[in-house]
């Protein structure tokens, strides 16, 4: 990879590389990970790359066009393609869900039962709007969530495990007949959303989900190493995924040479499914920090950006007012929710460097991303380790990059 000379675009180079000694000494020697890749960019031009571990537990090496489970850094790529259709005025942010989903005409919010017994009428309210499901308080949720006997039913049906398992009509037909943990836009809950969200850019467009992304997203920004399926001359290139156990090394649940993944996927998920690359996933980060813009191509306007990237909270409050939800992809303090993205709305409150207006979000397999329009940094990480809250590994990247910087814009 060619990288700019660190101290040309404002940053210490040796500082930088003090994060390449930190992830090795405290996640790669103790095997807390068994693989990883990170890249730093400034202006769109790569500033700092750091790979390391193996991508195969067999000890096979890492390469540098390795493939990852990014899970929700898909959730992004969706909320960009259901903007641009909101561009063309083909769907607007306060329509309806219903309008693009008639099965979830008169879907209401929990009023008891559930478990072993039906559950009772649901309690009406106002309908779920399309900038409910992007700002996740949709009243939907997930099954992981492990609280209620609305996301009981959500592990029942298998919901979060549907990539083989449903289309999407079936994926919508399942979930219209599950109440809504509560009435849309009162309360914010990590949730399926923007699955819900991905069916309604098929049913607007006509197109499939990945095949959408293909044309109005990949192409233009070079991604050609991203999709929901993986092409069979690619599959060497998969990495192994792992779980954490308490106490012990981390355990091997998906090896990339014998893969679920190279099944087809019945399901596009656009909330979880995507497969791609650091360097893919860094041109996608390079359009949002050149506002909508790449080599000529402009993926969405910098006035849709900016929509997308306020907070969109009631009130301007952060999560820790709004949201109960079982999730590590954000720190709450500090942090609002903008149309698919965590904001940073008081850098201070994060207790971690931040800029105001930063944006971002993560995986479950540990992935990460976030953009500083500010400073003009970008930043990706690559590894495979489930669940995502299981080392504070984002607040550490953000610490040592915003300590190796030099010159600032604010």
């Amino acid at each position: 990879m060619e990288l700019t000379t660190p101290e040309d675009l404002g940053f210490d180079g040796e500082r930088l590389r003090r994060i390449d000694r930190f992830l090795e000494d405290t996640y790669l020697d103790t095997g807390r990970l068994k693989t990883m890749q990170l890249l730093v960019s400034r202006d769109g031009q790569p500033v700092h790359y750091y790979q390391g571990g193996t991508l195969r537990d067999d000890g096979t090496p890492m390469r540098e066009d390795a493939l990852f489970r990014i899970a929700s850094m898909t959730k992004p790529v969706t909320s960009i393609a259901f903007m641009q259709l909101v561009e063309q005025c083909k769907v607007a942010l306060e329509d309806p869900v219903a309008r693009v989903l008639p099965e979830f005409e008169g879907l209401g919010a929990y009023a008891g039962g559930g478990g072993d017994l039906p559950f009772a009428p649901t309690r009406a309210g106002q309908p779920m709007r399309f900038v409910d499901l992007m700002t996740h308080m949709s009243g939907l949720t997930y099954g992981f969530q492990n609280r209620t006997s609305v996301d009981a039913a959500y592990r029942a049906a298998k919901l979060d495990l549907s990539r083989g398992a449903t289309t999407s009509d079936e994926y919508i037909a399942t979930l219209a007949r599950i109440p809504l943990e509560f009435e849309p836009g009162t309360q914010w809950n990590y949730s399926v959303s923007t699955d819900v969200l991905g069916v309604c850019v098929e049913r607007i467009s006509g197109m499939r989900l990945g095949d959408y992304f293909r044309e109005h997203i990949f192409a233009p920004l070079e991604m050609d190493d991203t999709g929901f399926d993986i092409d069979p001359a690619k599959q060497d290139r998969l990495a192994d995924a792992y779980a954490y156990r308490p106490g012990k090394p981390a355990r091997l649940i998906d090896k990339g040479a014998e893969s679920r993944l190279m099944e087809t996927a019945k399901f596009h998920s656009g909330g979880g499914g995507l497969i791609s690359t650091l360097a893919d996933y860094d041109r996608f980060c390079t359009m949002l920090v050149n506002r909508g813009a790449f080599n000529g191509a402009q993926i969405v306007s910098p006035k849709t950006l900016d929509l997308m990237t306020a907070n969109h909270l009631p009130g301007g409050v952060d999560l820790t007012q709004m949201s109960q939800s079982l999730f590590s992809e954000a720190n709450n303090a500090g942090t609002g929710f903008g149309l698919g993205f965590a904001v940073v709305t008081d850098p201070a409150r994060t207790l971690i460097p931040a800029s105001e207006g930063e944006f971002y979000w993560g995986g479950a397999y540990s992935t990460a991303f976030f953009v500083d329009p500010v400073e003009r940094i970008t930043c990706v990480f690559m590894t495979q380790l489930y669940p995502s809250s299981t080392y504070p590994i984002r607040r550490q990247l953000k610490t040592l990059i915003y300590s190796a910087l030099t010159h600032s814009n604010a």
